[in-house]
């Protein structure tokens, strides 16, 4: 999921290459990955559409596969120029596509325990979490946000496509619990969803709500009226590294919250390009790239988002492989890498200063920000730490690359 600055060494064609024909490859990797590959592409099942579906279209979006869904990969302006945009101004991301959940009862968090990493019962009214959901031999199904809310409920943020994978999960695991007497529900939300993303964010929806967003800090969520909407859950989040909220929105009004919000001169669509290219710059792993059922929290470096009362009690799934992970080295882990030359894609393989082949990149492109090559994947822990000079292998010639510390770009999360 769910918590991810013009180019030195490729040029104008390669850049629109990455953005589209390339670009989509990438994003039909990650988005099909968690789904078992059941990407739909021309011959296959319809892909399924997001209520501004055609509200895209109708604004120059080109649409692709993602995750089993119609996705706009940009709009009319440039990969470049909509990152850009979101990191001086504000722009708005398509995310209904994600699964939207509400856990009902009042053993709801010892439910939701049972099956992620987090510390959800620690949690106050209205916070937020990114936990892990993971298997018994430790991996990671999907990453997500867990929201404590006041209303009696836990509001759940999952990917799109890991939805069947998880959500059989929690049915099964709801099936136990009623069996057991215990009281707890599911609902599965039919809402749309946008993110609002960049530094002009407050000052836009601060227009539309009668709440002060200045008291609303990373990571904590708020139901309001959102420009005339009732019924909108506002949450301090998102995926670019920028301030931002994502807005749970009845369906119906979606499109309607859209146009008001790009009535203000601040506000862009943006696409998949961009939140991609965003999310890399902010450190932030993309599920099925970056992190799957292969690889633990601890070898993601995700060991923050387990509890430390988690990590005592080890009643989540895998714990019993995890938690000893913690205090003793993986043999390999999840690093940034930074070069410059031509640019590193995922799986590029990454090599000792020798030539040994110690890790595979998962995740690359171009930083807008930085003018440089930026990546993440995993190394050999003998060569993770910062600054250790490697070398990456770009079309069949080594590159030289530099482990670096995430973010690579400054993230600008608000916290009051």
């Amino acid at each position: 999921m769910m918590w991810a600055r013009l180019l030195v060494g490729v040029g104008g064609s390669g850049l629109r290459l990455r953005t589209s024909r390339d670009l989509r490859g990438l994003l039909r990797v990650g988005g099909a990955a968690c789904a078992g590959r059941r990407q739909a592409s021309s011959g296959e099942e319809a892909l399924k559409k997001t209520p501004l579906f055609d509200f895209h279209r109708e604004h120059g979006g080109k649409m692709v596969g993602f995750a089993g869904w119609s996705m706009p990969v940009q709009y009319k302006d440039s990969h470049i120029a909509s990152h850009m945009h979101t990191r001086e101004h504000c722009s708005i991301f398509d995310v209904s596509h994600m699964l939207q959940t509400k856990v009902h009862g009042k053993d709801r968090v010892k439910f939701m325990e049972s099956l992620v990493v987090g510390d959800i019962a620690e949690l106050k009214d209205n916070q937020g979490t990114l936990s892990l959901f993971t298997t018994e031999k430790g991996g990671i199904i999907d990453d997500l946000i867990v929201t404590r809310t006041d209303q009696g409920y836990l509001y759940v943020v999952s990917n799109a496509g890991c939805a069947d994978k998880d959500s059989a999960r929690m049915k099964a695991r709801l099936a136990e619990f009623k069996a057991a007497g215990l009281d707890v529900d599911m609902e599965f939300l039919d809402e749309a969803l946008i993110a609002v993303q960049g530094p002009s964010m407050a000052q836009v929806l601060q227009q539309g709500l009668k709440e002060d967003l200045s008291k609303l800090t990373f990571m904590n969520s708020t139901l309001a009226t959102v420009f005339g909407i009732p019924g909108c859950r506002v949450t301090r989040c998102g995926y670019t590294g920028e301030d931002g909220v994502e807005i749970s929105v009845p369906a119906s009004r979606v499109v309607e919250l859209t146009e008001k919000l790009l009535s203000h001169s601040e506000v862009k669509l943006a696409g998949l390009g961009s939140r991609d290219s965003l999310r890399l710059e902010a450190g932030l792993c993309l599920y099925g790239n970056d992190i799957d059922e292969t690889t633990t929290p601890v070898e993601g470096t995700l060991v923050w988002t387990i509890g430390k009362r988690r990590r005592q009690t080890k009643d989540f799934p895998g714990a019993d492989i995890i938690v000893p992970q913690i205090k003793a080295k993986t043999a390999r882990k999840r690093v940034g890498l930074v070069s410059t030359g031509p640019p590193v894609r995922q799986h590029t393989p990454i090599l000792s200063p020798d030539g040994k082949v110690i890790g595979e990149v998962t995740s690359g492109c171009p930083s807008p920000c930085l003018k440089k090559n930026i990546a993440m994947g995993y190394v050999d822990s003998a060569f993770a730490k910062n600054g250790t000079a490697i070398q990456v292998e770009v079309r069949k010639k080594a590159v030289p690359a530099t482990v670096s510390k995430m973010p690579f770009v400054p993230t600008n999360y608000y916290s009051g």
